[in-house]
């Protein structure tokens, strides 16, 4: 299982920081690394393939994680964010 509190690490930030990328392809490349784990964690969550996650499943899921955070803590949901 994927370590839930490091969607992108520190070294990879840094890569992409050292990228030859404008401010918003850094922003965006940063966003598609850790989106792809995250939904590397839903998929494994749900026991199906990435490519079949369907974008209802996606929202579903987040609602869920959502719901845990508020009700049972933050250290209870996936995502650590307040």
């Amino acid at each position: 299982m994927i370590n839930n509190e490091k969607f992108l690490t520190k070294e990879e930030s840094m890569e992409v920081e050292m990228a030859l990328l404008t401010s918003q392809e850094k922003f965006l490349t940063r966003l598609t690394i850790s989106s792809l784990r995250l939904l590397q964690v839903i998929a494994q969550d749900l026991e199906i393939s990435i490519e079949n996650l369907t974008s209802q499943q996606i929202i579903a899921w987040m609602e869920k994680d959502s719901k845990t955070r508020k009700e049972e803590g933050i250290e209870k949901a996936v995502l650590k964010w307040e």
